[in-house]
């Protein structure tokens, strides 16, 4: 170190902070259901957060949701994305609220909204702007004034912005239910008192806007009538209401989990999911909605904690880019389905509830001489053999078999028949990437600005995170000087700079120099990282450098003299100059040309690019770029209760490779522009486009039903596996068994697929012939086909 240095701090941190009628439709509820136009329903919901897709993929969206048996959309709406400064409102684009509650009325569905206004959502501050948490007097989520006329304004303002548009069900629109506040029952205890009058407060409010349907808040056992608590988890077929005269309802199913920088990428398998779906109408529930239905993308400053990736994908039904994501979305459009057909047996039928012995246990609903029946097997590793009203059933271990005539099984949930899509990403035929990308790049310091200490603040101490940059920027400088002479006591030639932070990233310059990087992972480091946007007073928990920040001299004989800093004049720098600047759009802004560095930290590259040809979903491939993760994988078993550490994939590999890039960002006929922001030091050249697709569908299932194999928009182009007998292996390792039907399988399938974008099969003897296989033996058909 020279005798006189200029230190300068950056930090990033993230979210650590049928048709509907026009006409008036009347929404209840009784014990039993939520009752529509005096009618009690199955619903099956799901939700689809408008920020995170486009306004392009909505009408898409909304009806692959309604093909696959759902009933409504839910979303959560997004205070700091409406109201980014106080009183200054967005509602454009995919913000455009109202426009997405009329393309799920066009598409003839059902809408829940909650309003929130806290939404937690792995969202950037849990969807609260973060100018309140600046606001004097403001405690936020409790009985406090300043907060609760913020919270009551902006709840208006979007009750107010429905109501004028007719889109309550009251008035003829889809929205069919509404919540206030989320999740407040799992942190109210922390606030005391506070905490019990603020969520009476919201429920009070909530009903004095008199929408005309009701209300419901999750996770809130003691909610006021008239509200409805609900129940929120991986599992709530146990979930009991707290009243007795309100349905058993569910709002969050969660169908995967998000993912993390650094993390692996979760699965939940369609099995699991559809046991957890099953046990809950079969226990009573009639209400049920998936969290997430379609995850989507975290685009701009969105993405929250702990330290969630710009996918969103959530291995939810839809993929993050509107694909089928199958099996998972073809198993429980079967059991919807099937539900919807049982409905007015579930809703008003007479119940009865059967221990079978053994893990295993019997549901009759029964009404007008008619009956149905849930068979049940919770044990996680064993079959089970039942005697059920005199007649034989095998139920695998941990499933669900549905039989609308108590005597036969339609369905069942460890038993899937839908295809397993491969996707595959395609290479770019508009032009030879990355070939045809030509870099140019600029560098993100500006030294005259770092070493003269220039920032928009300055203060004689450390300022937390959020004050000084407001929520304008994830990136802050801390930037300070300081006169070091080599008489200084600190002054030795072994010295370190110590910096306590709750920051997700920081990087340490000294005269301009890098001298290190340090991040938090999961797990935590020598000093606090994690900030989740969950939990009481997750408002008030610092953010940034939190101090102190030290000059730590090491002299000899284990003599350690420490120089404080944290007291000196610091300037404050919020955001990027590259952003600040335009980078992306300003033809005025000069980039080098010349031979591009590598591995160089806080570095802008810029190129051109055609657009991938075709309509298939694009991405950009990051291949060579920072934010890497490691880990180990466990075999994955649908069988047993799942959570977030199951079923994991995705070692040793970057966090997240491809982002998506919605076709109506691009311009179709043109040149585009790709601007990337290194923050690590990586390497843009194997950069380039691709597009998403089905690459090959694949069907493992049991005799005597019909199956249907699609390559979702193109066409099946051949067959690579068929037999029916008993074939083993999985989709892409699929071999013949030893006994298999008397016709050639893959001609059967070849001349009924090939050259159609879908088609049917009966999986039968009828149509690939007598078997040798034995009355012992289930008879399967799987098939492998190229799209």
């Amino acid at each position: 170190m020279s005798p006189s240095g200029v230190l300068a701090l950056l930090i990033v941190s993230f979210c650590a902070i049928s048709s509907l009628r026009a006409t008036a439709t009347q929404v209840t509820y009784d014990d039993r259901a939520i009752v529509i136009d005096g009618k009690h329903r199955v619903l099956v919901s799901g939700s689809i957060h408008y920020p995170r897709s486009t306004a392009q993929m909505w009408p898409d969206l909304m009806k692959k949701s309604r093909e696959g048996g759902l009933d409504a959309i839910e979303t959560y709406v997004f205070w700091n994305a409406h109201e980014p400064a106080r009183r200054q409102y967005d509602f454009s684009g995919n913000l455009d609220l109202i426009r997405f509650l009329k393309t799920i009325q066009e598409e003839g569905l059902y809408a829940v909204l909650r309003i929130g206004p806290y939404v937690c959502a792995e969202w950037n501050y849990g969807g609260f702007p973060v100018w309140l948490h600046n606001m004097p007097g403001i405690q936020m989520r409790t009985d406090n004034d300043v907060f609760k006329n913020e919270m009551q304004n902006f709840t208006t303002l979007i009750v107010d912005m429905v109501k004028k548009e007719n889109l309550f069900a009251s008035q003829g629109g889809p929205v069919i239910l509404a919540q206030i506040e989320n999740e407040y029952g799992n942190v109210m205890s922390s606030y005391g008192d506070e905490g019990k009058a603020y969520m009476n407060w919201c429920a009070n409010m909530a009903q004095s806007l008199d929408i005309g349907v009701p209300w419901i808040m999750c996770q809130q056992d003691d909610a006021p009538e008239p509200i409805i608590s609900t129940c929120n988890g991986w599992y709530c077929d146990q979930y009991q209401p707290p009243r007795s005269n309100i349905p058993k309802m569910w709002t969050e199913n969660w169908t995967g989990w998000y993912k993390n920088w650094g993390g692996k990428d979760p699965h939940r398998t369609a099995e699991d999911l559809a046991f957890a779906v099953a046990r809950f109408y079969q226990l009573g529930g009639t209400f049920q909605n998936y969290y997430m239905y379609h995850g989507g993308t975290n685009f701009g400053r969105s993405a929250g904690g702990p330290y969630i990736t710009t996918s969103y994908d959530y291995d939810a039904p839809l993929d993050e880019y509107g694909n089928l994501n199958q099996p998972k979305w073809g198993h429980l459009k079967q059991l919807h389905d099937l539900l919807h057909s049982m409905e007015d047996i579930l809703t008003t039928g007479n119940v009865s509830y059967v221990d079978l012995g053994d893990s295993a246990f019997g549901t009759i609903y029964s009404k007008d001489g008619g009956s149905s029946c849930f068979l049940a097997n919770v044990d996680p590793g064993n079959d089970k053999a039942i005697n059920f009203q005199g007649m034989n059933y095998t139920v695998p271990a941990w499933s669900v078999s549905i039989l609308p005539d108590c005597q036969n099984v339609a369905y069942n949930t460890a038993k899937v028949s839908t295809q397993t899509s491969v996707m595959v990403k395609k290479a770019n035929a508009a032009e030879e990437e990355p070939n045809s990308l030509k870099w140019s790049w600029r560098p993100e310091m500006n030294e005259k600005t770092i070493l003269l200490g220039k920032g928009d603040v300055t203060t004689d101490q450390i300022l937390d995170q959020k004050e000084a940059a407001n929520d304008l920027s994830d990136y802050l400088f801390y930037i300070t000087s300081l006169d070091l002479k080599k008489d200084d006591p600190v002054w030795s030639h072994n010295m370190t700079l110590r910096v306590k932070s709750s920051g997700q990233i920081l990087h340490a310059f000294v005269n301009g120099e890098l001298i290190g990087s340090q991040w938090a992972k999961n797990g935590g480091e020598r000093f606090v990282f994690e900030q989740n946007n969950y939990g009481a007073f997750f408002d008030t928990a610092p953010s940034g450098i939190t101090g102190p920040v030290e000059l730590i001299g090491y002299r000899g004989d284990d003599e350690t003299i420490v120089k404080d800093l944290s007291s000196q004049k610091w300037s404050y720098k919020t955001g990027l100059e590259g952003l600040n600047q335009k980078l992306y759009s300003s033809p005025s802004l000069k980039w080098q040309q010349d031979s591009f560095p590598v591995n160089r930290t806080l570095t802008w590259y810029k190129s051109s690019f055609k657009a991938p040809l075709g309509t298939d979903p694009v991405v950009v491939d990051l291949l060579g770029m920072g934010k890497e993760g490691d880990c180990k994988l466990e075999p994955c078993d649908y069988r047993g209760s799942y959570d977030s550490n199951k079923c994991l994939s995705n070692c040793g590999r970057p966090s997240q490779r491809w982002y998506h890039v919605p076709r109506s960002f691009l311009n179709g006929n043109g040149d585009n522009t790709l601007v990337l922001f290194e923050e690590f030091g990586g390497n843009p050249s194997s950069v380039n486009f691709q597009t998403v697709a089905v690459g090959s569908a694949c069907i493992n299932a049991e005799e005597n039903r019909k199956i249907e194999l699609s390559c979702q928009g193109r066409q099946i182009s051949a067959v690579k596996f068929a037999s029916f007998g008993n074939p083993q292996g999985s989709c892409g390792s699929f071999v013949k068994g030893y006994c298999e039907g008397s016709k050639d399988a893959s001609s059967v399938v070849e001349k009924a697929c090939v050259g159609q974008e879908s088609c049917t099969i009966d999986v039968s003897e009828d149509t690939f012939g007598s078997t040798t296989c034995g009355d012992d033996v289930i008879k399967t058909l799987a098939v492998e086909a190229i799209c």
